[in-house]
C-alpha cells in the first residue's frame, strides 16, 4: 500500500533519515564525465565545475548527498556550456544507470556505485545581431561582440559593461540597462543580442559626507581627499579620492560610495566611511654578515599624531655588533603632514644624528630639514627639501675636519615592480640631485645618485627570474679632499659588491684610503624556485670608483660572485643567505656571507 498525504511524506522522511544513520559499507565510487565534441579545455571546465564528481573528495558520499550534488549539476553545467557559447546542450546525469532528475529524494537508493555524466554540447553558436546602443562618444565594444563572431555569455556581459563604463566616464553616473532582447536561433546556431542603455542625466560631483568613527578630523579628511565638488562626475576621480586617503596610512578601511539618487540640481553626493588603524606600530630588523657583524634596527610609527592623519616615524639603528669596526649607530625622525599643501602634496620634517665608524673614516653628523612631497600616481612620486647638515670627520685627509652645509635635496622614485619585497617583473628607479652650499669654510657643490633595477620572469609566473641593477654616483664641484667623506663613494659589501669587504674599494691617499668622486655598480642575479618556498640564486656584482666626477678607464674596480638561498616568509619577503667570494680586485677577504630579510635588490 502506498501512503499519501502529509502522513506519507512524514513517514518517508523518517525512513530516509533512519537509512542515513545506519552504518554503510564503503565501496569504491566510480565517477566519469564524457563530452564528445567538446574541446579539452571545455571538458576540464565541466569536470572542475561538477559537484557530483567532486563530492566524494569533500567527504559527501552518502546516497542523499550524491543525489543532491547531481541535481545541482544540471544548472551548473548548463551555465558552463552557455558561457562557452553552446546554447543547445543535452545533459544526462545517471546514478547507477538512473537519471538523477527522475529519482525521488524521499526514496534514494541505499547505495550508489557509479556516477555517469554525459554531455552533448551541441554546436558552438555565433552572433547574428550584436548591438549595444546608445554608446557614448569614443566607446568601442569588445572585438568579439560582432556578427559572425563566436558567442559566449561572458562576451555579452563585457559588451554591456563596456557601454556602461563609457557613459560613466562621460559623466553619466546613473546609466543602466533598459530593454534586453536575447534570442537563440537553433537551426543556424546563432544568437541575437540587442541591449538598450539608459544613460540618464549628466551629473556633477556634489558633497562628500564623512561617516563612521574616525579620530581624523573631518576638516583634515576634506583637505586630503580633494573631493572635486562641482566638477563633472568621473569614476577615476572617485578612485583618486579613495587613494589619497588610503596612502596616509591612517586608515584600515576607506570606502567612498555614491548616493542612489542624484540631487535636483544635477549633483551627486557621496558617503566616505572610515575605520582607523591602530595608532602605533613598532617593527624590528636584523642583518648579519661575516665581516661587518650584526646590525639591529627598530622603527616606531605613530599614526594620526595631531588628528590630521600625520605620521611620525622614529628610527634607531645599532651597527657593527661583533664586526671588525667599532660599534656605531643612528637615530632619526620623519614627520609627514598630508593635509598641509593639497590633496596630492604633503610637508615633511626630518632630523637625524649619526655616528659612523668606518674602516677609512669616522664622522659624527646631524641633519635637520623640511621638505615637500608630490605624489603623481601610486607608482611615481618626487620630493624636494632643504636642510642644515653639520659633520665632524676623521679621514685620510686629516682629523677633526668640519663640514657645514645648507643642502637642497631632490628625489624621484618610480616603482613599477609587481612585488616590492621580492619582485619578479617590472622596474624600479630612484634618482636624486643634492646641491649643497658650504659655509664656515666648507666648499659648495652637488651630488648625483641613481639606482635602477629591472626584473624579467620570461612568462614562468615567477619561477625563473633574471634581475639586474645599475648604481651611479657622482660629486661635482670641490676637490676630493674638500668634500665630507659621507658624500664620497666607496664600493664593497652587501649593498654594492658581495664577496668584497664593506667599503673596501676607494682611492689611495698616502698610506690610507679615501672615497671617490664617482661610482658605478652593476649587479645581476638569476633566481630559480626549487619549491614554492625555497629558491636558489646565482649572482655577480661589479663596482668601480673614480677620482674625478666621471668614471674613466683607469678607475679601480673589483667584483664578487656567489650563490644564495631564499626562504619565502610571505609579506615580509624572503629570508636571504648569500655566500660570496671575490673574483677580481686587490682585496683578499676570502669567503663572505650575508644574512637578512628581503632580496638583495
Amino acid at each position: 500500500m502506498k501512503l499519501t498525504g502529509p502522513l506519507g511524506v512524514l513517514l518517508r522522511g523518517l525512513a530516509t533519515a533512519a537509512i542515513a544513520l545506519l552504518p554503510t559499507t564503503t565501496l569504491a565510487l566510480e565517477a566519469v564525465l564524457t563530452a564528445p565534441g567538446a574541446s579539452e579545455e571545455l571538458q576540464d571546465r565541466l569536470r572542475q565545475s561538477s559537484s557530483a564528481l567532486s563530492a566524494p573528495a569533500r567527504g559527501q558520499d552518502s546516497p542523499l548527498e550524491l543525489l543532491s550534488a547531481a541535481l545541482s549539476d544540471y544548472r551548473t553545467l548548463v551555465q558552463v556550456l552557455y558561457d562557452a557559447g553552446h546554447f543547445s546542450p543535452v545533459i544526462h546525469i545517471r546514478l547507477d544507470g538512473r537519471e538523477a532528475a527522475g529519482i525521488d529524494p524521499f526514496f534514494t537508493p541505499e547505495k550508489i556505485g557509479r556516477i555517469e555524466i554525459a554531455v552533448d554540447p551541441g554546436p558552438a553558436f555565433r552572433f547574428g545581431t550584436a548591438r549595444v546602443e546608445p554608446l557614448s562618444a569614443g566607446t568601442r565594444l569588445p572585438e568579439g561582440f560582432a556578427t559572425g563572431q563566436p558567442t559566449t555569455t561572458g562576451t555579452i556581459r563585457d559588451a554591456a559593461q563596456t557601454g556602461i563604463t563609457g557613459w560613466r566616464e562621460a559623466g553619466y553616473a546613473k546609466v543602466r540597462i533598459g530593454d534586453q532582447r536575447i534570442r537563440v536561433r537553433h537551426a543556424p546556431a546563432e544568437l541575437d543580442a540587442d541591449i538598450r542603455l539608459l544613460p540618464g542625466p549628466k551629473l556633477r560631483f556634489g558633497q562628500m559626507y564623512v561617516q563612521g568613527d574616525s579620530d581624523v578630523t573631518p576638516k583634515a579628511i576634506a583637505r586630503i581627499a580633494g573631493f572635486p565638488s562641482g566638477e563633472v562626475y568621473s569614476p577615476d576621480q572617485v578612485q583618486r579620492v579613495g587613494t589619497r586617503l588610503r596612502r596616509t596610512g591612517a586608515f584600515a578601511l576607506v570606502s567612498v560610495t555614491e548616493h542612489e539618487t542624484p540631487n535636483p540640481d544635477g549633483t551627486l553626493d557621496f558617503d566616505a566611511t572610515f575605520e582607523d588603524l591602530p595608532k602605533r606600530r613598532i617593527t624590528f630588523g636584523a642583518e648579519l654578515s661575516s665581516r661587518d657583524g650584526l646590525d639591529l634596527s627598530a622603527i616606531w610609527i605613530h599614526r594620526n599624531l595631531f588628528g590630521a592623519a600625520e605620521r611620525l616615524r622614529l628610527e634607531a639603528t645599532v651597527r657593527n655588533i661583533g664586526g671588525t669596526e667599532d660599534i656605531d649607530g643612528r637615530i632619526g625622525f620623519r614627520l609627514d603632514r598630508p593635509d598641509r599643501l593639497g590633496p596630492d602634496d604633503s610637508i615633511f620634517y626630518i632630523g637625524e644624528a649619526e655616528r659612523r665608524n668606518r674602516t677609512h673614516y669616522q664622522i659624527t653628523r646631524a641633519v635637520l630639514g623640511i621638505g615637500a612631497r608630490r605624489t603623481f600616481s601610486d607608482t611615481l612620486y618626487a620630493e624636494a627639501g632643504i636642510g642644515l647638515s653639520y659633520g665632524d670627520a676623521d679621514d685620510a685627509y686629516g682629523t677633526g675636519r668640519k663640514f657645514r652645509y645648507l643642502g637642497l635635496r631632490t628625489a624621484l622614485e618610480w616603482d613599477e615592480r609587481d612585488n616590492k619585497v621580492s619582485a619578479t617583473r617590472g622596474f624600479y628607479i630612484n634618482a636624486g640631485l643634492d646641491p649643497f652650499i658650504g659655509f664656515s669654510g666648507s666648499k659648495s657643490g652637488a651630488r648625483l645618485t641613481a639606482d635602477g633595477r629591472a626584473y624579467w620572469d620570461f612568462n614562468t609566473e615567477g619561477r625563473f627570474v633574471v634581475a639586474g641593477r645599475l648604481q651611479i654616483g657622482s660629486v661635482f664641484g670641490p676637490s676630493q679632499s674638500e668634500i665630507s667623506p659621507e658624500l664620497l663613494f666607496f664600493s664593497g659589501g652587501a649593498g654594492t659588491v658581495r664577496g668584497q669587504p664593506y667599503e673596501s674599494l676607494g682611492l689611495p691617499v698616502g698610506g690610507a684610503t679615501a672615497g671617490g668622486k664617482s661610482f658605478v655598480g652593476l649587479s645581476t642575479e638569476i633566481r630559480g624556485k626549487v619549491t614554492e618556498k625555497i629558491s636558489l640564486v646565482g649572482f655577480y656584482d661589479f663596482g668601480t670608483v673614480g677620482a674625478s666626477s666621471f668614471i674613466t678607464s683607469g678607475s679601480d674596480s673589483h667584483a664578487g660572485a656567489g650563490l644564495g638561498i631564499r626562504y619565502d616568509l610571505g609579506g615580509l619577503g624572503p629570508l636571504r643567505l648569500d655566500l660570496a667570494y671575490p673574483t677580481s680586485g686587490k682585496t683578499d677577504g676570502g669567503l663572505q656571507f650575508y644574512l637578512g630579510i628581503g632580496q638583495a635588490f
